[in-house]
């Protein structure tokens, strides 16, 4: 039996060897094979998680068995997956990974020829369908498995497109994950002093958990000023998501790296920003002469909004940054590279051009525990008190409860079993009052749900 809840918004996760062990790799390996027409080229990559090399061994050999060809890239960062299906023209791949999840988490990214990846109203109900029931097609004659290094060719894809104007110190903690043996090698070669912590690919992550939160990278913060560094990164467990620190040790949420980005655009055009970003983000997009366009959080969604209007750059709060350049993927790495060049061709630190934007009191991505079968019906709970209280509510990804002077954003998490919170205010005090109440109202509607 396989556990449909491991099937989530945009990737399939759960903890290994409770929900996710070889058998199941197989039977989604023979499925997604299956999905692509018995045939075809597919890459395979992993992040550094002890289970990676055993589920990446199982995936592939269900997909061989489906007859496609494997092409095993080893340990790369999930933006390298990405790149490599495009860039050589794969018909698919996939990255075995939980990101920012615990160690005892794993997963299964699945990528399409077009860069997409396996999602919410793009395949993935099709997939879960297919591998509950087991409706999948053996082929006569079994794929094979290649080798492959992916890395040089990406490398070559990014040093080609910036330009340093002089060196910049940069800080990593790389998190123990899949972007310590390439990522300092790489900014080393683009023109970059590096400096990194956290530097050794270990699938225990014994620096921290493969997370870049606010406690994680106090070390970081200190190792930027102590240094002085033009700005420090903190990488997640697969490198796809950078979040920056600037030169004072200040920890940058994801809506204020995009406002940099963005107000170093070369050109105008159409910039795609999360439903948790602050309110300020929209008018800086206006201000610099780009259209701004709101999106649901998550990797899936932003991507193919970015995509689907043609737009020049996209981000998250949560510090998932897509660019056109790159496909319209959420690259940490190219994020790196791009913010590097930003800084070397500034007269102004990363510090003084954070602080001329505004400012509103708000609160960082929160997570509260709520077991998946209770988070949907916890939101909705939300959305009926909020809306008795007069607040408009905005359900593009959860529920945005609005008013004048303030709004929360409360939403089931798509890769945990967790309510995340988002909140914004004009004062501290509201801020405080808003964000106290919901959280009482959560608590109390996981203990009524949980009591029934």
């Amino acid at each position: 039996m396989v556990d449909p809840n491991i099937f989530r918004a945009y990737d399939i996760r759960g903890v290994f060897g409770k929900d996710i062990n070889e058998e199941v790799a197989t039977i989604l390996g023979k499925v997604f094979g299956t999905y692509i027409g018995n045939k075809g080229e597919v890459l395979a990559g992993r992040d550094v998680r002890l289970s990676g090399e055993t589920l990446c061994k199982a995936f592939s050999n269900g997909i061989m068995e489906a007859g496609c060809n494997v092409y095993d890239a080893g340990i790369i960062p999930t933006p390298v997956a990405y790149f490599g299906v495009v860039a050589l023209k794969m018909d698919g791949g996939f990255q075995v990974t939980a990101s920012h999840n615990p160690p005892e988490w794993n997963g299964f990214k699945i990528i399409l020829n077009t860069g997409d990846t396996v999602s919410e109203g793009f395949g993935m109900e099709k997939i879960k369908d297919m591998t509950m029931k087991h409706e999948f097609k053996l082929a006569e004659k079994k794929g094979c498995l290649k080798r492959m290094d992916i890395l040089p060719v990406y490398e070559n894809f990014l040093l080609g497109r910036f330009r340093l104007e002089r060196k910049v110190k940069v800080a990593l903690d790389l998190s123990n994950g899949a972007g310590c043996n390439f990522i300092p090698k790489l900014l080393s070669k683009a023109g970059c002093e590096v400096i990194a912590i956290n530097d050794v690919a270990d699938g225990n992550f014994p620096g921290h958990l493969p997370e870049p939160t606010q406690e994680t990278m106090q070390q970081l913060s200190q190792l930027v000023i102590g240094s002085k560094a033009d700005f420090g990164v903190g990488l997640d467990g697969d490198a796809d998501r950078a979040v920056f620190v600037d030169d004072l040790g200040r920890i940058l949420p994801g809506d204020v790296a995009l406002a940099v980005f963005v107000t170093n655009l070369n050109k105008k055009g159409k910039v795609v920003y999360d439903v948790s970003c602050s309110s300020f983000l929209k008018k800086i997009i206006e201000e610099t002469g780009c259209e701004p366009i709101e999106s649901r959080v998550g990797r899936a969604f932003m991507m193919r909004k970015v995509r689907e209007t043609g737009a020049l750059i996209g981000g998250e709060k949560s510090n998932h940054i897509y660019f056109s350049d790159v496909y319209g993927f959420d690259d940490a790495i190219f994020a790196i590279c791009k913010m590097a060049e930003i800084i070397s061709k500034s007269e102004t630190k990363l510090s003084e051009i954070v602080d001329k934007f505004p400012k509103l009191p708000s609160t960082p991505i929160m997570s509260f525990d709520c077991p998946d079968e209770y988070k949907f019906r916890v939101v909705e709970e939300l959305a009926k008190f909020f809306e008795s209280k007069g607040f408009i509510i905005n359900r593009i990804d959860g529920v945005k409860a609005i008013s004048e002077d303030c709004w929360v954003l409360v939403r089931p998490s798509n890769t945990m079993p967790q309510i995340k919170i988002t909140a914004e205010a004009k004062t501290e005090e509201k801020l405080k009052e808003l964000v106290n109440i919901t959280q009482e109202i959560i608590k109390k509607k996981i203990d009524e749900i949980s009591g029934e």
